[in-house]
């Protein structure tokens, strides 16, 4: 169904798009119709299942942050079938983000370039949400940034009010400081600046902590990162965020957009990444970045990646991605010989 709509929604803006997708969503939670397509979605198999950073995923497949923002269909979101769902990213204060368009396609290149500038309800509107739902039967996680109008040495208390206003329902916290389209946020990736934030975060009792990292890094820089994870005991680190640069390989006259792309020109990067991030740490690695097929993750998977997220691919590959996903993540699993997907984590390295 979903490839015979594809052409027509592709001739739509796509942020209307993404809205009257959410705005389904919203309605089949509230009705209670998400639980009729959970059945068809979701794949039930305990080879798929995945302990880390204190949670346990049923399977491998994850929703990143970035679809749902304001934590509006979590639920609906996760009887698609995946594994787990990131919610934000969420600031303190409510802000509207980029003006638009802020949002573009590259079908040719099976990708997205997004300005969109963490537009959001504010912590008190989407934590409230979160307080007063049903969570969904899968690990929710929440992704942390911090407010445009917030100078950047105030950011500490910043990331610390939102993350009191989500920690009753949030199953781990994502520290984003690697969005390309908040002005300055990236600088906050430094060692002494990200350890200020992560060190109020933790006094605030944020806990499972990840951090999510950009590609733009230079390996100096990601080492850094690593070395303050393992030094401060978080739980986890996220690799990686969108990309500002543009692969020579790109065809959409989209490419030319300002913001950061996604999907799968940037899926062998996003991969390198995840690999060299698990060759230096025992924490746990969520691998993002260009998944679209069950060989997509499980590359991430045997590169060290205990899950995967995806976004791009639910645009381009519709509503049944992650149950295609972790059907062909079983057969893979059993064409070389692992028992589960936990024994496969790292199989490369």
């Amino acid at each position: 169904m979903y490839e015979l709509l594809k052409p027509a929604l592709l001739r739509l803006p796509p942020e209307r798009v993404h809205e009257g997708t959410l705005g389904l969503l919203r309605v089949a939670e509230r009705t209670g119709a998400h639980r009729a397509y959970a059945s068809h979605y979701t794949v039930d198999d305990e080879r798929l299942a995945v302990d880390a950073f204190d949670q346990a995923f049923p399977n491998p497949v994850g929703l990143a942050a970035g679809f749902d923002k304001n934590a509006e269909a979590p639920r609906a979101l996760a009887a698609l079938g995946f594994g787990h769902v990131e919610v934000g990213a969420v600031t303190a204060e409510r802000q509207p983000g980029n003006p638009r368009p802020r949002l573009f396609r590259l079908p040719e290149d099976d990708a997205l370039v997004n300005r969109m500038g963490f537009n959001n309800h504010g912590a008190d509107v989407v934590g409230q949400r979160l307080d007063e739902a049903t969570p969904p039967a899968v690990p929710l996680g929440v992704n942390v940034g911090k407010s445009k109008v917030t100078p950047l040495e105030d950011a500490p208390e910043d990331y610390s009010y939102t993350y009191g206003r989500v920690a009753d329902a949030g199953d781990y916290f994502v520290v984003n400081v690697s969005s390309p389209n908040t002005p300055g946020l990236r600088e906050l990736q430094n060692r002494a600046q990200l350890a200020e934030i992560l060190d109020a975060l933790q006094d605030a009792g944020a806990a499972p902590l990840l951090v999510k990292l950009s590609p733009d890094l230079h390996r100096e820089a990601v080492t850094d990162a690593i070395d303050l994870a393992n030094e401060l005991g978080l739980d986890g680190l996220v690799a990686t965020n969108t990309t500002t640069d543009r692969p020579d390989t790109l065809q959409s006259p989209n490419a030319a957009e300002g913001g950061g792309l996604s999907g799968k020109p940037i899926r062998d990067r996003a991969t390198d990444q995840v690999r060299f991030v698990a060759e230096r740490t025992d924490l746990p690695v969520v691998g993002v970045g260009g998944v679209f097929t069950a060989e997509d993750a499980y590359e991430k998977i045997r590169a060290g990646a205990s899950v995967v997220q995806l976004y791009t691919g639910l645009v381009y590959r519709g509503p049944s991605i992650a149950r295609r996903i972790n059907e062909g993540l079983l057969d893979l699993l059993e064409r070389d010989g692992f028992d589960s997907v936990a024994d496969a984590v790292g199989a490369d390295l």
